[in-house]
């Protein structure tokens, strides 16, 4: 045998026994892991024999208490309800006539929830009250705009930004209107308004529809009012929001219907703007025409 076949014998003998050994390695380490686990396997079942075996102490102390309890010569068993009669067939009309009975109350309960719960879509939720005009200045970004103080029986005047060029600057100082007071703070052209003065608006003698060239008129208060003055209606009871929510539109839906009557008189589906106990909110000539 030449020398290079002797020395690769002696090579693959030596990765046998390499490989012999690492497998003698990985079998010990499984058995030893398998030991572990089976002890612990052990441990679980003899736990789980205690629990059961306690369980079952437990039910059959339970049951000799009942049948202590329930004997012929004890006091329980005299009071012991005996077996439940068939129910016949007037029980159990009277069973669904009550299961019924209970149904129909919780749909009118559900529907009467569901009336509450749904925003009411009226008058009602406006804030409307009188505001005396105590300062007026031109916008200082836009000339046909108008820049007013208003008090409203707050702490401290309001600021209102309105399109009244129509009406002299002059008219304006110190005269009593009805303000919308819960809508939105919102910025004009860098100003924040947090009220709306209400007028009537008609069309001009030309019958177009520019809202420029439309004849505006304020909503004059009763002449005994004085800033604060809620502005109610009889059939519309109920408080205002507290803001209205821009999303619901509620001062766009109820704008509609608010209009003057052939007096005069502000109304909201013919029902007057009232200072309650003081009279009724009117425009001096504009008759039959919408409220803005």
């Amino acid at each position: 045998m030449s020398l290079s076949v002797y020395n690769m014998l002696i090579s693959v003998y030596n990765m046998l026994i390499s490989i012999t050994s690492v497998v003698l390695q990985k079998t010990v380490r499984e058995e030893k892991k398998l030991l572990v686990e089976n002890a612990k396997l052990k441990k679980d079942i003899s736990d789980l024999k205690i629990l059961l075996t306690e369980k079952q102490q437990k039910k059959k102390a339970k049951a000799a208490a009942a049948s202590k309890l329930t004997a012929p010569g004890s006091t329980a068993a005299l009071y012991a309800p005996g077996p439940n009669p068939k129910p016949g067939p007037v029980r159990e009309r009277d069973g669904r006539r009550r299961r019924g009975e209970r149904k129909g109350r919780r749909e009118r309960t559900n529907s009467e929830s569901a009336l509450e719960e749904e925003p009411r879509m009226d008058v009602s939720r406006l804030d409307l009250r009188i505001g005396r005009i105590v300062g007026v200045r031109y916008h200082p970004l836009a000339g046909a705009l108008y820049v007013q103080e208003v008090d409203l029986g707050e702490p401290a005047p309001r600021t209102v930004v309105s399109a009244l060029r129509h009406i002299p600057k002059e008219q304006l100082q110190g005269r009593l209107a009805v303000l919308l007071c819960n809508v939105r703070p919102c910025r004009v052209k860098g100003v924040v308004s947090t009220a709306m003065v209400l007028c009537g608006s008609a069309p001009n003698a030309h019958d177009n529809d520019n809202d420029d060239d439309a004849q505006v008129e304020f909503l004059e208060p009763p002449t005994n009012a004085v800033p604060g003055d809620r502005v109610t209606f009889y059939d519309y009871p109920g408080e205002p929001d507290r803001e209205l929510s821009p999303r619901e539109k509620v001062w766009e839906q109820i704008l509609p219907d608010l209009q003057t009557d052939s007096r005069g008189v502000a109304t909201y589906r013919g029902v007057g703007f009232e200072v309650r106990g003081k009279g009724l909110c009117r425009a001096p000539t504009l008759t039959n025409s919408s409220i803005k």
